[in-house]
């Protein structure tokens, strides 16, 4: 049984805070003494503050930022990959009545530029000399800039200042007038803007999503009802702050107040988990993808009885797993054997991070429940989400106590999800953006006057209003035979299945069979081939090697074990590069830019369509 409806409860939610600001004020006033942040001390430690620490510097950096004249609501950007200051920048933006514009840092000159513009960006924080020199070379198509802030890059005193300088004027403004940031932050209302988010965009220019304080304050007081996390628990953050998902992280740490590790460099997760030991983390499929894949790729290197026992050990963990998402209690005899695969196996997994994980979070998009039963296994849950950019990153959580594979849960309290005729994923709730900047058309287009977005996802409801998304509704493939194939749930399952992949693009859309382009993990592919006693060479030799093309045909023909017989893939082609944001064929956010591979790869794909015995 299905339905095609569903929503949440109010009664359970706190009130809301006014706005980002106070919820932060409030914070440092309820648990001055508290842990509020953890950094790299650049010494190979970690350094800590207090809320009461933030709250001075957050405090002095709003001061500066209103003695350079920002007034409510003007824009401020941030270009930095996540790191303490990010945070501090951000606050210090809200706390001034300012809205902050979110600029990922691998974005290139051209669109920063165009982001900076369109937003009408007064200020901008820059973290070192790279970012900056993005806006020096294109100042003059930045009128509305006046002043940029860095954090680590070289000050000239005039247009580029650092976080010093910025502090000091903050001083001397607070000397002159000691109540400006406490009245602007009594100022701020729930309606004022608060974040402009530019979606990645997997066609065209981005748009501007623009985010008011409610979205965060709401997400933000659900999360005390959801109960998930408390005051005493330990967050490792290091997904990018310039996306909805790490921002919403953020708002949520505020109305909670618990402690967060902040290091946004990827190449030290591994190293830090042990150190730092979270009990919550957050990440994108690829995250967990990759962290899977390594494992198993290890494992089965080594071969003989550890990777027996290694397969036992999570076999049994798998029933497990399987009887708490079904609400079962497991026999004595499997409690027996889980109690020494725990010990022998799943234990030292979870040792890899930190030992004290709760759960995982995962969003921004699917993830294969063949990778999330594995991390069950291990006894570590991942809590799939659902929501937009256009949502503040929150619409839909899975449930500790059942969180089934496949499923992201119902909706925040306070909110409601509903299922179109079509199939398409309706939302409507307080998370709700109030429209894209500078874009009304687009605006009509995806939120209806009865307050409901529509999402552009595919999915359905199941009897408990848990929702399923299955794909996005302009990705359907439509053969030539009629018959339809969702692209994103193959996708999902290849790399589940082929621990060398990076990314899948399946093709198929009015042709007589599905086709993919498939990119390869470096490190992954570098592991599999010392293992296979290949010669050392660089990436675009090693996809050109039969012993690596026949592995990727044996995952593929187990691929399509698992598809109908419409849906397997009758051909593939490996690409001579990864698929990244540098090489502009995925988003900062890791989803695949569909028509622009597509396009690009385009008598590629042809090609496997000439052989007239498939055809």
């Amino acid at each position: 049984m299905t339905t095609t409806r569903a929503s949440a409860e109010t009664a359970q939610i706190p009130t809301p805070a006014v706005s980002v600001a106070r919820l932060f004020a409030d914070r440092v006033a309820a648990t001055p003494r508290s842990e509020a942040f953890r950094f790299p001390d650049g010494a190979g430690g970690w350094r800590s503050v207090t809320w009461e620490e933030a709250g001075t510097t957050v405090r002095s950096l709003a001061a500066g930022l209103l003695a350079l004249g920002v007034r409510p609501e003007d824009r401020v950007a941030i270009a930095s990959t996540t790191r303490v200051e990010w945070i501090y920048a951000d606050l210090a933006v809200l706390c001034a009545g300012g809205a902050t514009t979110a600029v990922y840092p691998t974005t290139n000159a051209e669109d920063a530029a165009f982001i900076l513009a369109d937003s009408g960006s007064r200020i901008a924080f820059a973290e070192d000399d790279a970012q900056v020199a993005k806006l020096r070379e294109r100042r003059a198509e930045l009128p509305d800039l006046e002043r940029v802030i860095t954090f680590d890059g070289a000050a000239d005193g005039e247009w580029v200042l650092g976080l010093a300088d910025l502090q000091l004027l903050g001083a001397q403004h607070l000397a002159d007038h000691p109540s400006a940031v406490d009245d602007a932050v009594a100022a701020v209302g729930p309606e004022h803007l608060a974040t402009l988010i530019y979606t990645s965009g997997t066609t065209g220019r981005p748009k501007g999503v623009e985010l008011p304080h409610r979205c965060w304050t709401y997400i933000a007081a659900a999360a005390v009802a959801l109960d998930l996390v408390h005051d005493d628990d330990l967050q490792y953050l290091w997904l990018p702050l310039a996306h909805s998902f790490g921002k919403m992280l953020e708002a949520v740490q505020l109305q909670i107040g618990f402690a967060t590790a902040v290091d946004g460099r990827i190449d030290m997760i591994v190293q830090n988990l042990p150190a730092v030991r979270p009990t919550f983390m957050a990440g994108p499929p690829r995250i967990f993808e990759k962290v899977h894949g390594a494992v198993v790729q290890t494992v089965e290197a080594e071969g003989g009885v550890r990777l027996a026992l290694f397969r036992w050990a999570f076999e049994v963990g798998r029933r497990v797993w399987d009887a708490r998402v079904e609400g079962r209690r497991p026999g004595i005899a499997l409690q027996v054997q889980h109690a020494v695969a725990d010990r022998l196996v799943l234990a030292k997994v979870r040792a890899r991070f930190g030992g004290r994980l709760r759960f995982f979070i995962c969003g921004a998009a699917a993830l294969s429940t063949d990778i999330a039963r594995w991390f069950g296994a291990a006894g570590l849950p991942v809590l799939e989400g659902y929501a937009l950019s256009e949502t503040g990153a929150g619409a839909c959580v899975a449930d500790l106590d059942r969180p089934t594979p496949g499923y992201v849960g119902r909706p925040l309290p306070g909110s409601e999800v509903r299922i179109a005729e079509d199939g398409e994923i309706l939302l409507r709730g307080p998370f709700v953006m109030r429209g894209y900047h500078n874009r009304p058309d687009a605006t009509a287009e995806v939120l209806r006057p009865d307050g409901w977005l529509a999402t552009g996802d595919v999915g359905e409801l199941d009897a408990e209003g848990r929702l399923r998304v299955t794909d996005r509704k302009k990705d359907l493939i439509k053969t030539s035979g009629g018959k339809y194939i969702a692209p994103q749930t193959i996708e999902v399952l290849f790399k589940a299945v082929c621990p060398l992949a990076s990314q899948m693009l399946v093709h198929g859309d009015g042709r007589p069979y599905a086709t993919a382009l498939i990119a390869l993990d470096p490190d992954a592919l570098a592991r599999w081939s010392a293992g296979a006693g290949l010669a050392a060479a660089g990436y675009a030799d090693l996809v050109a090697d039969p012993a690596v093309r026949e592995e990727v045909r044996r995952c593929v023909d187990e691929l399509n074990t698992r598809l109908n017989r419409w849906e397997t893939i009758k051909d593939f082609r490996i690409l001579d590069h990864d698929m990244s944001v540098e090489t502009g064929e995925v988003t900062p956010s890791m989803k695949i830019k569909r028509g622009l591979i597509e396009a690009r790869y385009q008598a590629l794909l042809d090609s496997m369509y000439e052989d007239p015995v498939l055809s």
